[in-house]
Order: C-alpha cells, then structure tokens, then sequence
C-alpha cells in the first residue's frame, strides 16, 4: 500500500510538473510575439507629395520657354503683328521665303524674290543669314530703275543674293567680311544693336529674327553688288 502511494505521488507530481512547464512555455511565446509587435519601429521614410523636394528639371520645366520675340531688337520690331503667320512666333517655324510672305514689311522684297525664281533656292537652304529691306528701301528706289530691275531676272538675282550669306549668324557674329551668295563680299561693321551693312551704310530696324532655316536682320537700304 506504501509502495501505491507513493507512485502515486511521483506521477502527480510529474504532472504538475509538466503542465507548470508547457505554461511557461505558453506565456513566453505570447510575450515573444507581442514584443514583436509593438516594438517594430514604425516606417518614417514615406512623405507627402508637398513635403516631396522638387528637381531641378521640374524646376526647369516650370519656366516659360523664351518665345521668338524675346531675342529680336531694334525700332521696327513693334511693326510686326503680335499673332499668326507674320508674328515672330509664327515665322519662326516657317523656312524664311515663306516666313517673310506673311510679314507687311517685306512684301516688296517678297515680290522680288518670286519674280527672281528664288522662293524654293531660300526655303532650302540649311542655315542662312538674310538682310531683308523693307518696303520703304524699295520705295527709295526710281520707280523706272526699280521696274527695269524686276524685269531683269539675272540682275535682280545677284542683287538678291547678295543679301544672303551662309550660316545662322547671332549679332555677336554679325561683324566681319562675308561671302554672300552672289559669291562677293559683305562687311558688317558694329556690335550689340547698332550695325552697319554694305558701302550702303544700311542700318538694321529689326534683328536676329529666327525663321525654321535663317536668321533674319531687316534693313532700311538695299543693298548693291560691287
């Protein structure tokens, strides 16, 4: 009967004992995964959209983009239309001979350049420079001496493509001798915004117009081949 008890004991015991164990186990992954939980540090990389710095390309792109008009100059610059083919915008995106079409003070001059066969010569041309008289410029001309030229269209070419020289010049380009494409000499003589053109002494009105193939310098004389 002693031996009974006692294995008695011995197995509740054992029991107890284990149940106690599997408790503690029990209560420890709880705290394990709690203090998993609630310590996990929390994700401060994210921002708002307003907080988020803006680059420099962003910042770029929100500049207004330098239109035509804001790099010509001179007294007549005013005289162009502010919008549609004529404006500076417009014949920036049109090849010169068609850019100057669409401009009032050059429809003389646009006269002369169809009567001499050149409208396409221009409008082909990869990067020139074009000193475009105005209408007053002809006007200076005697009307007999004018006419007589516009019928003439050998003379009336090398007087119009003496106006030409190659290259997109800039005004801190434009001083200097330079080969039209009559095949004579020019010389330009001035800088920043005053410039005199030709033994004719030509004075620029409105300059460093860009056209989709040429820059533009509009005169007040036309110009005559040595």
């Amino acid at each position: 009967m002693n031996t009974n008890r006692t294995r008695t004991r011995v197995a509740k015991t054992g029991l107890a004992a284990l149940a106690l164990t599997m408790s503690f186990g029990l209560a420890a992954c709880g705290s394990d995964d709690s203090s998993t939980a609630t310590d996990a540090p929390a994700d401060t990389t994210s921002s708002t959209p307003a907080e988020e710095e803006t680059s420099p390309a962003e910042e770029e792109s929100s500049e207004a983009p330098m239109g035509a008009a804001d790099q010509v100059f001179g007294p007549a610059c005013e005289q162009v239309p502010a919008d549609g083919d004529g404006s500076f915008d417009g014949m920036a995106t049109a090849p010169v001979a068609s850019a100057a079409s669409a401009n009032p003070l050059l429809s003389t001059l646009v006269t002369a350049v169809a009567k001499a066969g050149l409208v396409d010569t221009l409008n082909s041309s990869d990067g020139i420079t074009v000193f475009a008289p105005v209408n007053d410029a002809f006007a200076a001309i005697p009307p007999k001496t004018l006419k007589a030229v516009l019928k003439d269209q050998e003379t009336l070419t090398k007087i119009l493509t003496h106006h030409v020289i190659a290259g997109q010049l800039s005004p801190d380009q434009l001083a200097g001798e330079h080969e039209t494409l009559a095949g004579d000499m020019l010389t330009v003589e001035g800088s920043g915004e005053d410039f005199m053109i030709g033994a004719e002494k030509a004075t620029v009105l409105c300059g460093n117009v860009p056209t989709a193939n040429a820059t533009v310098y509009i005169i007040d004389t036309v110009l005559m081949p040595s």
